[in-house]
């Protein structure tokens, strides 16, 4: 049987402001409008059966998203989502996903192990390279995907590849190179021994966990005590996995390459001619664009006037140049970023920055997502801040206090249930109610339609943690 294996979970620092922390690359969408986690949904599904089952491990919270995605995408297989409380790289992640395959689905299943925030287009040579590392694992070997190399590329890892193996289906990995400068790598292009290290893998649960065992027992020690005091509910079509916070916490911070590939001797690499893109900078995602005959290319509504290689995106607004040349401009509600062309991998010290002076950008954008809908900040100052809140059919907020605030809640679309102190009424569009401080309560929509209200709170402090939750449907602390 095989399982896809969905790790999700990078920053993306490099494609800020449009990936942050709280909204990370995978959810970034492309210019034909997907995401990229809602491409690799359907990659994977396009490799089984419509009874399979999709894992997904990503962390605790970006499981509402993920889910939603992951819906969204309309899939008749199952998905199981393995959710971690702590980031803890891919060997942990990897040896959870293990556990969980085995525990369902016995130790003979096939894992196809993919990152969520990679493109691959060519789908069918995609399958046909899943098909021919399925047979490799079958055989016992630990198999990486190499991409073939179309140019020296100095940002990624490579593959050098040994002899060759099972009627040329794939070969022995001679060594792993970390990433190489410029003269390094044309060598290895030339040579056409050396692949490009895409991230991905596929090995049975058998041979996974007997070559942890071998080679990093810390590892798999870890991970089964986790799995056998970690808890599993199956919600319909979905299955959610809390993994222990108390023993995830204990396992090492090391990638599944250092911690197996790279000790193991039973590794083999299948090379790949599909094409292949981690969407690693913003150079990267514009190459995704049509560019006109001054080479400028727009996921916009854009003007360039004397203007040449040049990349303007943005969410809402007209972004006009003129005179300009290699710039990357990206434009979202909160910021702005104005890169030169050849800097684009230098964006992710601004998230440094920004994270070093503690500044909301590298963390959040204007719009958070939550289990129950969103939210959008429209306005802020002294004593005051203004929302936008959209919550989803059905859904709820928790019943929380605020020490701090009150709010006023004005509905502008559908129908309000607002619980407030001892009381419950329903709020009808054009209505409004207000929230003293310190008295409990919870907004529900109980209606089919997306509640969108307005809400303003005034008070000495408007802090997002100044909450007290007394009930939440979604597992938040109380």
């Amino acid at each position: 049987m095989l399982v896809p294996v969905i790790l999700s979970g990078g920053a993306g620092t490099r494609l800020w402001p449009v990936s942050r922390e709280g909204q990370p690359k995978p959810f970034m969408a492309l210019p034909d409008g997907q995401t990229l986690l809602h491409k690799t949904y359907c990659r994977a599904a396009g490799l089984l059966p419509s009874d399979g089952e999709i894992v997904t491990v990503t962390n605790r919270d970006y499981y509402f998203q993920s889910k939603d995605h992951f819906l969204a995408a309309k899939l008749r297989q199952r998905g199981h989502f393995v959710l971690e409380p702590v980031g803890r790289n891919t060997a942990p992640a990897v040896a959870m996903a293990a556990l969980a395959v085995r525990a369902r689905h016995g130790d003979q299943a096939l894992l196809v192990v993919m990152p969520a925030d990679h493109l691959i287009r060519d789908l069918e040579a995609f399958g046909r390279a899943v098909e021919r590392a399925a047979a490799l694992a079958e055989a016992g070997h630990l198999v990486t995907f190499g991409v073939v190399p179309t140019a020296p590329e100095t940002g990624f890892g490579y593959i050098e590849m040994g002899e060759q193996l099972d009627e040329g289906r794939g070969a022995r990995v001679r060594r792993f190179v970390e990433k190489p400068d410029l003269e390094t790598a044309r060598q290895f292009l030339d040579s056409g021994d050396f692949l490009w290290n895409s991230g991905m893998f596929c090995f049975s649960v058998a041979t996974l966990l007997g070559e942890l065992e071998r080679h990093a027992p810390e590892i798999l020690a870890s991970a089964i005590a986790c799995h056998e005091a970690s808890s599993g509910d199956e919600l319909g079509q979905v299955v959610q996995q809390e993994l222990s916070g108390e023993h995830f916490a204990a396992f090492p911070d090391i990638s599944i390459d250092y911690a197996l590939m790279e000790r193991s001797e039973r590794v083999a690499v299948v090379p790949a001619a599909f094409d292949w893109s981690d969407i690693g900078s913003w150079g990267a995602l514009s190459a995704l664009v049509e560019p006109d005959a001054q080479n400028n290319r727009a996921a916009a509504d854009a003007v360039f006037v004397d203007t040449c290689n040049t990349y303007v995106q943005s969410d809402d607004r007209l972004v006009a140049t003129v005179g300009v040349s290699d710039l990357i401009v990206i434009d979202t509600a909160d910021a702005i970023l104005v890169a030169h062309a050849e800097r684009a991998q230098d964006v992710r010290k601004v998230v440094k920055q920004l994270k070093d002076s503690e500044h909301e950008a590298y963390r959040l954008h204007r719009t958070v997502s939550r289990p129950w809908g969103t939210y959008t900040v429209l306005e802020e100052g002294p004593r005051f801040k203004i929302k936008r809140i959209v919550v989803k059919p059905g859904a709820s907020l928790s019943l929380q206090m605020h020490h701090h605030r009150s709010e006023h809640w004005i509905v502008v679309r559908g129908m309000a249930k607002v619980t407030n102190g001892e009381g419950v009424r329903l709020v009808n569009s054009n209505e409004s109610t207000y929230i003293p401080a310190g008295h409990k309560h919870r907004l529900e929509n109980p209606g089919v339609i997306d509640l969108v209200m307005i809400e303003v709170q005034s008070g000495e402090y408007l802090g997002e943690d100044d909450i007290v939750r007394f009930e939440d449907q979604y597992g938040r602390a109380c």
